[in-house]
């Protein structure tokens, strides 16, 4: 069965269309099941109704005509209980309802399974046959797992399907309107706009839809790069003839055989003249061939595919050279979309001219994400069912607050986002009165705000939302955006400008972090856990020469205005923290020698992982100050991965965990008389805030976007309100019990304006609904 189930995902994987998908779904299941009947039911989500799409049996001229409501029919029933049903004879049932025109009251057993992707119910997989019989537990077991094996495929290729459906002005009348894709809210706020693709060079999955200029040049740029890729295969060839054994020179004859083999550039010419520019043909046709050979039972053939994807990227790196550097022009209200958003796509888009931001994969939790939400875009993370190559210059809605993409919005639905953006505003301009204002309690406490900086741009937009200092300088930044390690004049440059604008405002600077998420080109970690492997201060420990560097430019952009404090990331135990210790000595001591005149930085640890929670008191003895980076400590103590967008849901900041480990920390360090700050992406929720003061945090630091709210909810309660807050949520053990609990309080203090607001497309929030936007 195995060998099958491979078999039907293999050829379903390569079918052009969702109607073909499912046509081949149903016969190869009838067939490897030899049952008299398969049938899928979807759910049309518009209607509310289990439509039948296909069948292998039943009577064809009901497809797409008969349909069920959700709570209807036994089919019905599957998809309420979302698990199979399994029955000797239907007609006995009671849910039992008959579909005239289908022809099925030939038959009595029934087995159904409901099609799952998500956690949603997409539909029903069914077998029927004549005799009274009840299907074996072998039998139930192959259809769910065919189903559970098929469910992504379906999704996708019914997504991709009503995209296409709109690229055609004569399938206008069946365009999905308000198609809605879902994914992992990573930075609060609404944006309306149009998506420019992020193509990578030669990366053909990147490769977005356009409709050609000049279709005649399209054609004549595929011939020319078949030919100069030909042409390089050749020389290639006759280079390496006296070193290469006969097999291996046969490698570049199949090269050349399939340049030659003229179906391949007729295939690629012909979606050219069916509109389609000539890079997204070529995508389009390499990566079809890819999956008819990975389909192939043959391991040879299977091969193949490689040598296919490998020629496509040939191909596409000359028509993206020939074309020159690509002109894109940004239209004014520029939503970027990404296969996988990083760090430097952010400054791909002018800054004036970028209003939204989609990554297909990641989560609300990655680096990229925290970028975004540092100056201030809505984005979303991990919409892995959206078909992206077909969105180029598409308007979409971005709603940052749920996690939720719009492709072909309607008027209406256009209109109730633009309200929501109206409100935005509005409680924004409300808030820009506490710049120079303390965030200080009514009863008189002080809770000073500090800011996470990396880009150039963060130092203006922190100062003019009074933050007080940064936090966490996030170093990696200068690194992630060269194409080698930036030498210490470049890095001093850098530190430099960071400190003068906040001088004489202290500025915590974290040592290199890369590895997890955050990876260099040219300093690869190819690792299988790499979150659980060579990364922060583990990798600047074995390279003293990179760390010794890093300090002493540092340190010299501190000369004269020793405002910096050095952060370690990602300590586990007192010996790394010595001997990192040591090394900042030493810099220390060269560059005194040298004749600079520095002087000793404040030095601290990231508290991260579960092992540094339980050594604070020991660290806090041999540091000047302790800082919490929440979302690591989240991540780690809850065994989520905070990029994996299928566990997103299961990241809870809130999680009576985290909360009580938060609480410890800042408790053993206020023993050993040293300051505790936080500077994860709690501290930007205002109702997180609020239970961070309370445990007694001396810093909170988040991104400037949010500084004002949290300001803003600080001066709207007392310490004591604060800590009464606090010894409630501690009673809670359910991390959405304690999101709804901090909404509803927020909302009794008159500060319901700081969390999100009311969306088109859901219903008012009761009021002990949570609020699941963690980045408010």
């Amino acid at each position: 069965m195995l060998s099958v189930l491979r078999k039907i995902v293999q050829e379903v994987s390569t079918a052009p269309d969702l109607e073909s998908v499912l046509d081949l779904i149903v016969r190869r299941i009838q067939r490897a099941m030899r049952t008299e009947v398969c049938s899928i039911f979807l759910l049309d989500s518009v209607q509310k109704r289990y439509v039948l799409r296909a069948t292998q049996g039943l009577n064809q001229e009901a497809v797409g005509k008969v349909s069920l409501s959700m709570t209807e029919g036994i089919v019905g029933l599957v998809g309420q209980r979302a698990e199979p049903i399994n029955l000797e004879d239907a007609f006995s049932h009671p849910a039992f309802h008959y579909l005239q025109s289908t022809g099925e009251e030939r038959f009595h057993a029934f087995l159904g399974v409901p099609i799952i992707h998500h956690r949603s119910v997409l539909g029903v997989l069914v077998v029927q046959q004549h005799d009274l019989r009840r299907f074996d537990e072998s039998e139930e077991a192959f259809l769910v797992t065919v189903s559970a094996q098929l469910a992504g495929v379906i999704a996708h290729a019914e997504a991709t399907g009503s995209i296409n459906s709109e690229q055609h002005p004569q399938a206008e009348a069946k365009a999905v309107h308000d198609r809605r894709f879902d994914g992992v809210a990573a930075a609060s706020g609404v944006a309306i706009g149009t998506v420019v693709v992020a193509t990578i060079d030669a990366e053909l999955e990147t490769v977005p839809d356009k409709t050609p200029h000049d279709v005649e040049q399209e054609l004549h740029s595929l011939e020319m790069a078949m030919e100069a890729v030909r042409d390089d295969i050749r020389t290639a060839g006759r280079s390496l003839a006296q070193r290469l054994k006969s097999e291996e020179q046969a490698l570049f004859d199949v090269y050349l055989r399939m340049l030659d083999d003229p179906a391949l550039k007729t295939e690629i010419e012909a979606h050219i003249r069916a509109g389609n520019w000539v890079q997204g043909a070529l995508r389009e046709v390499i990566l079809g061939h890819v999956k008819q050979f990975n389909a192939m039972e043959d391991a040879y053939l299977r091969e193949r595919a490689t040598d296919v994807r490998d020629l496509g990227r040939r191909i596409l790196s000359y028509l993206q050279e020939s074309a020159g550097p690509m002109e894109v022009d940004y239209p004014d209200d520029s939503i970027l979309i990404a296969d996988e958003l990083s760090p430097a796509m952010l400054g791909m888009v002018p800054e004036n001219k970028l209003v939204g931001l989609v990554s297909v994969t990641g989560s609300g939790n990655s680096h990229a994400a925290i970028m975004a939400r540092s100056i201030g875009i809505p984005t979303v993370m991990g919409v892995v069912d959206l078909p992206f190559t077909r969105l180029e210059g598409r308007k979409v809605i971005v709603d940052g607050y749920s996690g939720r993409i719009y492709v072909n919005p309607s008027e209406q639905l256009l209109e109730a986002f633009r309200e929501v953006m109206r409100e935005e505003r509005l409680v924004a301009a409300g808030l820009e009165g506490l710049r120079d204002l303390p965030a200080e309690t009514t009863d008189g406490y002080r809770m000073p705000l500090w800011v996470n900086t990396g880009l150039v741009a963060d130092v203006t937009r922190s100062l003019e939302r009074g933050a007080e200092g940064i936090g966490l300088y996030r170093t990696e930044i200068p690194f992630m955006i060269r194409d080698f390690f930036p030498s210490e004049q470049e890095q001093l440059q850098s530190y430099r400008s960071q400190m003068e604008a906040f001088a004489p405002r202290p500025v915590t600077m974290r040592t290199l972090d890369i590895g997890g998420d955050k990876a260099l080109p040219y300093f690869p970690i190819e690792e299988d856990n790499p979150f659980l492997g060579w990364r922060g201060i583990r990798v600047t420990l074995d390279h003293p020469e990179i760390f010794l560097v890093q300090v002493r430019a540092m340190l010299r952009a501190s000369e004269g205005l020793n405002n910096l404090r050095i952060m370690l990331p990602m300590v586990t135990s007192v010996h790394e923290v010595e001997e990192a210790m040591r090394q900042i000595d030493r810099a220390l001591a060269e560059l005194q020698d040298e004749g600079y005149a520095v002087e000793r930085p404040m030095v601290g640890v990231m508290v991260e992982v579960p092992a540094a929670v339980y050594q604070v008191r020991r660290f806090a003895r041999i540091v000047d100050f302790i800082s919490v980076g929440s979302n690591d400590l989240t991540q780690y103590l809850l065994a989520v991965d905070r990029n994996n967008p299928r566990v997103a849901g299961l990241y809870a900041p809130y999680h009576p965990a985290v909360l009580r480990a938060l609480q410890y920390i800042a408790r053993e360090t206020r023993k050993e008389g040293k300051p505790v700050s936080i500077c994860g992406e709690m501290a930007a929720d205002p109702g997180g805030a609020l239970l961070l003061m309370a445990m007694g945090y001396e810093v909170l630091s988040m991104n400037s976007n949010n500084l004002p709210r949290v300001k803003s909810a600080i001066r709207g309660v007392s310490l004591a309100r604060a800590q009464s807050l606090l010894s409630q949520v501690l009673r809670m053990d359910d991390a959405e019990e304690i999101h709804r609990y901090l909404r509803r309080t927020l909302k009794h203090l008159g500060l319901g304006q700081l969390t999100r607001p009311r969306l088109p497309n859901q219903q008012e929030p009761a009021e002990d609904d949570p609020d699941c936007s963690g980045a408010d």
